[in-house]
């Protein structure tokens, strides 16, 4: 029998050291105890019973060899410790599955204590330079109160290298999303990444979320209170409406920091209150903080108010895109006004353009972006004399010349802009008249030297422009318009794109639909 059993009557009767301590339900600490004797085990669960460390009692895994405990470290990678006997089934088993959660399962957070009753097979100096283990002990050394003291180092030990590793995936989830702030997806990474940064910097095993009112600022009632990020319990709940998915508990806490405008503290539950200069509200809810000192409250307000100022920052961001897309609709609507055309053509064209992109296989953001552009398609015209432009006959030779520079004149209005939606308009307005054959203006050019842009939006226009009514014709039943650009497929259109538009015409037509004159 090993020399900790032999101490058993100190291990038993030496002094409580947990009691001042209280349990909180919820996750524990994973000890994995490790030795082929299992009255190891059963001392060792008795010492430990009433352990508690930062609100968390112990849940205790016992392997009775190597081969077992290899097993069970990889079905328990968050095991906090591991008290490894050196000799179980060979004389240096416990040596073998110290390297095996290093190098082969690559677990670097599990402190591993050596326990052995037999030094000589296991030379402390040796195993601490060849091993990457955290103590080395006797088990002669392991009274009870030293036991208790291993533990709170060890714990203590583990649990701030994992904060550290939480702050790290905070901070990189931070950092990722800040180069795309302005969106909403990278605005949920980065409150995530920041709610994983503050709890762990606070030491606080909790659940977390970051939440917005969608709704006026002054009525609470009925507006919608949208989970915008979460960890822990709150994680599922993103997106989602609060006020039918949250306890009871936590929307009264959430409805006080609303009525009183401030940061509100219950128990052990924080819900900071953010309000910004234009009105929107938000809130930050952590649940399980226990008792916080003034600087960590300070840390956790601080925390509120910045990200509430970054979603500040993208509400005007948000309403400068919205007043820039006003202004290209409202343009390319005067535009067509003038030429005696209704305005819903741009947003047909700009939609259809959209989809064709996106089935193309262009980003979400380029799609986006050539949608925004396409209303200026025909900005030139502007330039173009009334008489010319709204001739209800055919041009002649002279008066198509005249027509046809509304291209480069288009080009020429939005070219030395720095905005990126004005700069495609350029290109746009300038290429949406080429053909794919070369037989097109401005330049003539042919094939791929078309701006795929131009390519993209000279589908949707013309697929529109014939199925509209125009001062100089009606509009062309579909199977017509179909055959047009089956006939004009590699010639006036690109191959690719006459493909996407004739795969997706229930789509395109619900689009003409929608936006019918």
């Amino acid at each position: 029998m090993s020399a900790l059993k032999n101490a058993n009557d100190e291990l038993l009767f030496a002094d409580d050291h947990h009691d001042g301590e209280k349990l909180s339900p919820g996750p524990t600490w994973k000890v994995m105890l490790v030795d082929d004797e299992p009255d190891i085990h059963e001392v060792t669960k008795l010492v430990l019973d009433d352990f508690v460390f930062d609100g968390r009692g112990l849940e205790f895994i016992s392997a009775y060899s190597g081969e077992e405990a290899k097993n069970l470290i990889m079905d328990h990678p968050d095991t906090s410790l591991m008290l490894l006997d050196v000799v179980m089934e060979t004389d240096h088993a416990g040596l073998e599955v110290a390297r095996f959660v290093r190098e082969d399962a690559q677990n670097k957070t599990v402190r591993i204590v050596l326990r052995t009753g037999q030094p000589g097979q296991a030379p402390e100096h040796k195993v601490i330079t060849e091993y990457d283990i955290n103590d080395y002990k006797e088990k002669t050394e392991l009274t009870a109160s030293k036991l208790d003291t291993l533990m709170y180092s060890s714990l203590r030990s583990y649990r701030d290298i994992m904060a550290l590793e939480t702050n790290k995936r905070g901070l990189e989830r931070v950092i990722e999303a800040s180069a795309n702030i302005m969106e909403l997806q990278s605005m949920q990474n980065f409150t995530e990444g920041v709610l994983e940064q503050i709890t762990a910097l606070l030491h606080l095993n909790t659940d977390a979320a970051y939440l917005k009112i969608d709704g006026l600022a002054a009525a609470h009632e009925g507006d919608l209170l949208k989970v915008i990020s979460g960890i822990g319990c709150f994680k599922d709940m993103v997106g989602l409406d609060a006020t039918k998915h949250l306890s009871k508990e936590v929307l009264r806490d959430l409805k006080k920091a609303i009525i009183t405008d401030h940061n509100y503290y219950e128990d052990d539950r924080f819900t900071g209150f953010f309000k910004s200069i234009r009105g929107s509200e938000n809130l930050v809810h952590m649940n399980g903080i226990g008792k916080l000192s003034e600087l960590d409250r300070s840390l956790l307000e601080l925390f509120t108010n910045n990200v509430g100022i970054a979603f500040e920052n993208v509400e005007l961001h948000q309403d400068i895109e919205e007043t820039q897309r006003e202004i290209v609709y409202m343009l390319g609507e005067a535009v067509e006004t003038r030429s005696k055309e209704t305005g819903n053509h741009v947003k047909r064209v700009a939609e259809i353009s959209k989809l064709l992109a996106l089935d193309y296989g262009l980003s979400e953001d380029e799609a986006e972006i050539i949608c925004l552009a396409s209303p200026m398609h025909d900005v030139g015209k502007i330039g173009i004399p009334d008489a010319i432009l709204n001739k209800p006959g055919r041009h002649t030779a002279e008066e198509f010349d005249i027509m046809k520079t509304h291209a480069m004149l288009g080009h020429d209005m939005l070219k030395n802009s720095r905005r990126r939606i004005l700069r495609a308009g350029a290109v746009i307005a300038r290429d949406h008249h080429e053909k794919w054959n070369g037989a097109g203006y401005p330049d003539g050019r042919k094939g791929e030297d078309i701006h795929l842009y131009g390519r993209i939006v000279a589908v949707a226009d013309v697929f529109d422009a014939l199925g509209s009514d125009r001062c100089y014709k009606k509009a062309w039943p579909m199977d017509k318009i179909i055959d047009l650009f089956r006939e004009e497929r590699g010639q006036h259109f690109e191959p690719r794109l006459v493909d996407g538009l004739l795969n997706n015409l229930d789509k395109v037509v619900a689009i003409r639909d929608h936006y019918a004159d």
